[in-house]
């Protein structure tokens, strides 16, 4: 089964209700051009995909085709569009282009599988950033068997078959379903609620069920611009009780040279890979033991040196904005997590409870609760606020070990949390003041691109609207005062207050999510925070959460894959490398790290083999400097110092040496 349609903006129809505003003056979707346009309505802009379940649209579904109006006077009455404006649309499918062309390559490649292995069974076919992967209950493939369905995909597409889009009823479905013998589908079937079922054919030999939208037939596929990428195992619903399938990842895009870059793109991913960078044994930064568990980090020597790096800095930076620090308990009473609304919203991702002297105690997934704790320990004065506390808590989430990947999602990890207390008229300067930290975080570790989001009141909401409005206008306006460009999420905000957040973009591009900003109106509510106003009166104070960083695991992830592994001399677990050329230079070597030390460089002897091979080996554990140390070297008071990047760079006096690596480091510089 194929992804739904990912919402892009043209051919609109809601999964449930009326037609959009959209006009389309050539092929819907694959065959678009420039001269496209998009429809709006009198009422406002158009309307944001996605909002009601909306969907990209394709020549086979119902009403589809070229339109130069509405045909029927009583739809456009039902759509109520008074005045339509013609907007120009340069390139209106690249938003959802890829996607859609590694949709259509799923369902050859499932196609293909099927022919060549008849026993298959399959199961899901979404697509995904870049490509798109097919699940299978079969035996277990190898790389040969990828070429050989790529061959075949190559002669499915050169038959130029349609897709077409048929829509049946549920009953009529699980008739078809049964008659192929594929149980997978007919639990994918029985988890969809709507009707009518769609379904896609290619020719009249193979179908799936899908939501689309896809091309006219495969002739509108480019196979040269097709690659199938890897094998892996993957259980069936991330369940790891349930069956171990053959998981095919393939890749599509619109021509060679695209895809050719794309590849490249990938090898320079790989190996930047947090997995392999720092579990390598040359860095050995961090392992996730299978003895101890999945998803349970365990950091290294090296990995919490600069984990201490990242905690210290952000104290640091948390106490000179206002922020008092807090340690909480890693457990807590079950009661708790009833007040929260963890037992009623979360239990899915909350350990099972512990049965301590006929209480119930379970272990935290959030932090939240600890803090409104803290905070209501006394009745504040509306002078008092706003109340900032910060804690760099561990927190714990069942996670299946399907979907634990490396740093990026364990099951235990520490958040960098925060929490603000503060008075309605006070939002906009604490959102701004967090923006602010935010970004001196942020650029501090080599981060000064972000994407940024700001979400808005969904349909289901705690709060009235004032508040609303005046919280999301409070986090609008705080974006603008910063000076940082932003798209609106219309609905996509939590039901407990509007937010933001913010993605930061890495040395290959890519987005990461890593800061939230979110305004709570339900928590304060749930454990009745007060305050006693200028009236005398008792007030509920504004609840706001955020982290910067996300977590530390995912956020060193993160680093390790920005650098390659390559940290900044003032990130280094080891700053400096001393080598003597001989054993009789030991002595001389070991007082230049006893001073290193002193001025707090981390710095280490390596002695034992040739000084090539020891040159070699601290720069295969990526050691920024060394210090060379021989017969002159000693009779001159000097070192010769050597960099992982610039090769040697002469020699300089131990005082020297020591000053310009401790300034290179206090600035954040390189030496």
């Amino acid at each position: 089964m194929a992804g739904k349609g990912e919402p892009c903006q043209l051919g609109v129809r809601p999964a449930r209700g009326r037609w959009r505003g959209i006009e389309l003056t050539g092929l819907a979707l694959a065959g678009l051009g420039r001269g496209s346009t998009l429809i709006k309505s009198s009422e406002g802009e158009p309307r944001r995909p996605g909002l009601e379940g909306g969907y990209c649209l394709d020549l086979a579904s119902p009403r589809q085709g070229p339109v130069t109006g509405w045909r029927k006077k009583e739809e456009k009455e039902k759509r109520k569009i008074k005045k339509r404006k013609i907007l120009k649309y340069e390139n209106i499918i690249k938003s959802c282009q890829c996607q859609h062309r590694s949709g259509h390559c799923a369902h050859v490649m499932a196609m293909a599988v099927q022919k060549l292995f008849p026993d298959a069974k399959v199961m899901i076919g979404p697509w995904i950033d870049n490509g798109f992967y097919y699940d299978f209950d079969m035996e277990p493939l190898t790389d040969k068997d990828l070429k050989r369905i790529k061959k075949e995909m190559d002669r499915i597409i050169g038959k130029n078959l349609p897709l077409v889009r048929e829509e049946v009823s549920k009953d009529e479905a699980q008739r078809r379903i049964t008659a192929m013998n594929e149980p997978y589908k007919m639990e994918i079937l029985e988890s969809i609620k709507e009707e009518p079922i769609t379904i896609y054919h290619i020719g009249n030999e193979w179908w799936d069920l899908c939501a689309g939208p896809h091309v006219e037939s495969t002739r509108n596929i480019n196979r040269k611009a097709v690659e199938l990428e890897s094998l892996a195992g993957a259980y069936w619903r991330g369940d790891e009780k349930r069956q171990m399938l053959q998981r095919i990842y393939g890749t599509a895009w619109e021509n060679e040279e695209q895809l050719k870059a794309y590849l490249h793109f990938k090898e320079e991913a790989k190996r930047r890979d947090h997995r392999r960078i720092g579990q390598d044994l040359d860095l050995d930064l961090f392992s996730i033991q299978e003895e101890a568990g999945g998803g349970l980090v365990f950091w290294h020597p090296k990995g919490a040196i600069i984990r201490h790096i990242i905690e210290d800095s952000w104290k640091r930076i948390h106490m000179e904005h206002g922020y008092d620090l807090l340690y909480t308990p890693h457990v807590a009473r079950a009661h708790l997590w009833k007040t929260s609304g963890h037992l009623d919203f979360y239990k899915e991702n909350m350990y099972d409870q512990m049965n301590i002297e006929d209480d119930l105690y379970q272990l935290r997934p959030m932090n939240c609760p600890y803090h409104i704790l803290v905070c209501k320990r006394k009745l504040h004065s509306y002078r008092d606020f706003p109340i900032k506390v910060a804690e760099l808590g561990t927190v714990y989430r069942y996670e299946l070990s399907g979907s634990l990947h490396g740093l990026f999602r364990v099951r235990g990890f520490t958040q960098d949390d925060a929490h603000i207390f503060c008075l309605e008229d006070q939002i906009r300067g604490e959102i701004k003041g967090v923006l602010d930290l935010t970004e001196r975080i942020l650029l501090q570790f080599g981060f000064s691109k972000y994407e940024v989001n700001l979400s808005t009141r969904p349909e289901k909401a705690v709060g009235d609207d004032d508040i609303w409005d005046k919280a999301t206008t409070a986090l609008r306006e705080a974006l603008d005062d910063k000076g940082w460009s932003y798209q609106i999420d219309e609905g996509g905000g939590a039901f407990y207050g509007p937010k933001i957040d913010l993605k930061i973009e890495d040395a290959l591009g890519r987005k990461w999510q890593c800061s939230t900003i979110q305004v709570d109106f339900n928590l304060p509510q749930r454990f009745d925070i007060t305050y006693v106003d200028s009236n005398l009166e008792k007030k509920r104070p504004i609840m706001i959460h955020r982290v910067v960083l996300g977590s530390l695991e995912r956020f060193f992830g993160v680093l390790i894959e920005h650098y390659a592994g390559d940290f900044p001399l003032w990130l280094s677990p080891i700053q400096a490398r001393i080598l003597p050329v001989t054993d009789n230079q030991l002595d001389l070597c070991n007082e230049v790290t006893r001073k290193l030390k002193k001025n707090e460089v981390r710095a280490e002897v390596c002695h034992g083999e040739r000084l090539p091979k020891l040159i070699r080996n601290a720069e295969k554990q990526k050691i920024q400097l060394m210090a060379v140390v021989g017969p002159k070297e000693v009779e001159t008071g000097t070192v010769t110092v050597r960099s992982r990047f610039g090769g040697e760079l002469g020699s300089i006096t131990i005082d020297d040496f020591i000053y310009r690596i401790t300034k290179a480091s206090e600035n954040r510089t390189s030496f």
